[in-house]
């Protein structure tokens, strides 16, 4: 069997009983790098070419990115020649900072601040890695040895940036695989370099955390993250920042947790294009803190352009759950679930705080529709077939005939497979609720209220006139046509309502009564409310006659 989980070890979880990160609460944004130029690009089966690099950095600027990551261009000619492209045609917007990688090697590092030249301001980021896999394993090398690696590049980009005075430069190291290595062999790594940059001093520095493979859960992430802010020297000078992966599926988790923990900044790519199974989705972290009340410093209102842009240049199709952009993240086909988003929505007062069941943020906020909340399939329910009648065609259905009619749209559901779409739940309504029997059409009325109640005339489009006297103008009319066609009728229920605007009608009413033993039902659209309270009545009463009942049925008598 190859399926043998004892090939593994736990992993070994860092003893620190002092942590104090799960009491914090995260009150402001973190600083954001995107990686998608990056990280990103180098995952793609098909790199990007320079026009979709430069859709892509165009989209970062436009939804407030400050800091983003445009390549390797120390190792990659085509990297190196976008550098050249937004820093020589002045691409780069006053606010944004450019970054680059590069592994802490003499020429890989004086070509990077080649490719660098000019800029206004830039990070230059360089990384070796520290973990025990890849010291023992990967270079055969003895702790001293890495940190001599990371010390020399630290000296080399200190002696490269000071031939370029013009330049802001920040200085960026990441002990990468920085999970697997053990973290008071970190924090020494991390003072070496800063005794070479000197932080302290005035030069801007980054001390950035990656998750290069997720090794754990995100609490024991939090707790090296943690281990760090607390164990270096210089923390007030250093930025803390955290690029974390999804190995486990919880990179998003880790970012969270780790900024709770101290960190400053967050590496990700937007939706977490990334090796293996991504990087953290910048949009899925931002948008958490924006359902908290919390402003991510990111504009997301277009979500449908970002993902347009993000899919044309990555050739990656969008999971349609994916959280926040995916097609299908604010659809609710369960029954219960479009009743409650259904009443919630009606009660909901404009400017107060959102709460709204199964929402956990408005979809408006982000470009999304009402429209894409609730859609109908064989498991909705009354609340959803009400709400889409309600939302796209201003009719309200009383309580009594959402139940009824929620099963004729269920039974198409299951007849036809998949959704239902709106304008057949429409047609549907109108074929067994609005639609007229042939010859039942209100022509005339005329009420006349006196001391002994009403007086009621009416005139339909087949000739026949029903004349009738009650207290109201229903129960005289249901007197008429109960003595003509010589059947008791019963009204079971009974509602109207004033349509707003949107519609040729006026008024909706619904009616269901019970005739000869048959109960039916029926709706009508009209100018005011006793006309269509009328037609209602008659819809019903000539689907009584139409419909396959007792032979013997009396004929009808004008």
């Amino acid at each position: 069997m190859t399926f043998d989980h004892r090939k593994y070890r736990r992993f070994e979880v860092p003893n620190k009983p002092d942590r104090r990160w799960p009491d914090n609460r995260i009150e402001q944004s973190p600083r954001w790098c995107a990686v998608d130029l990056r990280d990103g690009n180098q995952a793609l089966v098909k790199p990007m070419s320079p026009a979709q690099k430069q859709r892509l950095f165009d989209l970062l600027v436009k939804l407030g990115c400050k800091e983003i990551e445009i390549g390797f261009p120390s190792a990659s000619q085509p990297d190196f020649d976008f550098c050249r492209k937004l820093i020589d045609e002045n691409r780069i917007p006053g606010d944004v900072t450019i970054q680059v990688l590069t592994q802490a090697r003499p020429e890989l590092i004086e070509r990077s601040f080649e490719a660098l030249k000019g800029a206004r301001r830039a990070i230059v980021h360089v990384y070796n890695s520290t973990s025990v896999v890849q010291r023992e394993q990967v270079f055969a090398m003895s702790r001293e040895g890495i940190k001599h690696i990371a010390v020399t590049g630290a000296q080399l980009v200190k002696e490269q940036a000071a031939r370029y005075p013009d330049t802001e430069w920040v200085f960026q190291y990441s002990p990468e695989s920085f999970t697997g290595t053990e973290v008071d062999y970190a924090i020494e790594v991390i003072d070496a370099v800063s005794a070479v940059w000197q932080p302290q001093n005035g030069q801007q520095m980054i001390v950035n955390l990656p998750a290069t493979v997720e090794m754990s859960s995100p609490n024991v992430f939090a707790d090296q993250v943690e281990w760090v802010c607390e164990g270096i020297k210089h923390r007030e000078h250093i930025t803390i920042s955290l690029h974390t992966h999804n190995d486990r599926g919880c990179a998003v988790a880790a970012g969270e947790l780790g900024v709770m923990a101290g960190a400053d900044r967050v590496e990700g790519t937007l939706m977490g294009n990334g090796e293996r199974t991504g990087n953290m989705d910048l949009i899925t972290m931002a948008m958490n803190l924006y359902s908290q009340g919390i402003d991510p410093q990111l504009n997301f209102e277009n979500m449908a352009e970002i993902r347009e842009v993000v899919e044309s240049c990555t050739d990656i199709t969008t999971h349609p759950r994916h959280p926040y952009v995916g097609e299908l993240v604010f659809t609710a086909f369960s029954g219960s679930h479009q009743d409650a988003i259904k009443k919630c929505l009606n009660r909901r007062a404009a400017g107060e705080v959102w709460n709204v069941a199964y929402l956990p943020i408005d979809p408006k906020d982000i470009g999304r529709r009402y429209e894409d909340v609730v859609r109908i399939n064989s498991q909705s329910g009354k609340g959803g077939v009400a709400h889409v009648l309600e939302r796209d065609y201003n009719i309200d259905l009383p309580r009594w005939l959402q139940q009824e009619f929620s099963r004729l749209v269920q039974k198409q559901a299951e007849d036809q497979g998949g959704e239902i779409d709106s304008l057949t739940i429409r047609r549907l309504f109108d074929e067994h609720y609005l639609a007229v029997p042939v010859g039942w059409a209100l022509k005339h009325y005329d009420l006349h209220r006196g001391d002994g109640g009403v007086s009621a005339s009416v005139s339909l489009d087949n000739g026949a006139d029903y004349r009738g006297a009650s207290q109201g103008a229903l129960e005289a009319i249901v007197q008429a046509v109960s003595e003509t066609l010589g059947v008791g009728i019963e009204i079971e229920e009974y509602n109207e309502f004033a349509v707003e605007a949107g519609t040729q009608a006026n008024a909706l009413a619904c009616i269901r009564a019970t005739l000869g033993g048959h109960t039916l039902s029926a709706a009508s659209l009209g100018e005011d409310t006793t006309s269509a309270m009328l037609q209602a009545f008659f819809s019903v009463a000539g689907r009584y006659v139409q419909a396959a009942v007792p032979a013997e049925r009396p004929a009808l008598a004008v």
